[in-house]
């Protein structure tokens, strides 16, 4: 690997992890993470290391999430590398939850999948007006995985439903307003606002998150119409039932163009994705984060050896025809003997913590 896919600097009294791969809007590699999780152990134990940030390199991306071409090449020839690719994520995502530094996330710009993974869990987020944030899993025939199961589901309301089962994107203010990210910054402001960080003396959870509101009040966070706050209550109606048959039901007697367009969209999801999908928000509802991930682990191993992940891929990312011929291609053909064979698949055993 080109060492310079991540940079990992000590600045001052912080550790300072950056993405390093704009032109795949700094998707995530195998290396990348074993790399992180690596530093993010010294930086944890080194008495001097008071403070981590993470960024991405570039203006588009923070990070548009593992690099999945990557993965389908690799799903060809060496399964236990794929296998691995997810394994070492989710160690990382639970390294970043229990890490006793402060962790800073500068989610500027694009942010999905496993960009959310290296950000969510960390006690500061901070978006920008540029922030593009979404879980877009159920469109390739996976399910929003890095504990998404976890995370989704205690979002206010049915928000997390929302957004797991559609990939939906939030944008700028509304990161913030769906409870993402913790701060709000103007994008001009980002660079400024890091040097600030970095000349914190001794950092500690009080004086970042001094400096961090500072920020975020003087930012322009109320420029913007808030789109989430706007369809609240049809988000929390229409996505409050127990199955994806109800849910599209919910949105047909709606009928809005709010439900239309997110109508639309589930129509063109996996209908095995969005059934695992909402049964594990619903368990994951109740869980912990170590076991939300190794129930996730155990759904993507059935994921990779099933039809609708590998021909996700190639439908929106190789081919780009955007065209996926999903196997099974009716939610009634998705029963509930399917769904137990994604829940009960063997294979959680080597998730170590």
């Amino acid at each position: 690997m080109d060492a310079a896919e991540v940079l990992l600097e000590r600045k001052g009294c912080a550790g300072v992890i950056t993405l390093n791969r704009p032109k795949v809007l700094n998707a995530l590699s195998f290396d990348m993470i074993r790399r992180i999780y690596l530093q993010l152990k010294k930086w944890e134990q080194d008495p001097e290391t008071l403070l981590i940030i993470i960024k991405g390199a570039g203006e588009k991306a923070f990070c548009a999430g593992g690099d999945i071409k990557a993965l389908l090449e690799a799903l060809k020839t060496d399964q236990n590398a794929v296998r691995d690719f997810f394994r070492e994520e989710y160690i990382l995502n639970n390294a970043i939850d229990s890490c006793r530094k402060p962790y800073v996330a500068l989610i500027h710009g694009i942010t999905m999948g496993g960009g959310v993974g290296v950000s969510v869990y960390g006690q500061f987020r901070v978006a920008t007006e540029k922030s593009v944030l979404a879980m877009p899993e159920t469109a390739i025939g996976l399910v929003p995985d890095v504990g998404g199961g976890y995370f989704l589901p205690r979002l206010q309301g049915k928000l997390g439903y929302f957004l797991g089962l559609t990939g939906f994107r939030l944008k700028g203010r509304d990161v913030y307003t769906a409870g993402i990210a913790t701060h709000f910054v103007d994008s001009e402001k980002l660079v400024m606002l890091e040097e600030d960080l970095l000349a914190l003396k001794s950092p500690s959870k009080e004086n970042i998150a001094d400096v961090l509101e500072s920020y975020h009040t003087k930012s322009r966070i109320d420029q913007d119409k808030s789109y989430i706050l706007e369809h609240m209550d049809k988000i929390n109606r229409c996505f409050s039932a127990d199955t994806v048959e109800q849910i599209i039901e919910y949105l047909q007697q709606d009928g809005s163009p709010f439900a239309l367009e997110q109508l639309k969209v589930i129509n063109k999801m996996s209908p095995t994705s969005l059934k695992i999908t909402l049964r594990q928000l619903m368990e994951g509802s109740s869980k912990t984060l170590q076991e939300v991930l190794l129930m996730e682990y155990r759904l993507v191993q059935a994921c990779l050896v099933n039809h609708d992940f590998p021909e996700g891929i190639r439908a929106l990312l190789v081919d780009k025809d955007r065209s996926p011929k999903w196997k099974p291609a009716d939610l009634k053909e998705v029963t509930d003997e399917d769904l137990n064979y994604y829940f009960t698949f063997p294979g959680s055993n080597d998730l170590k913590f």
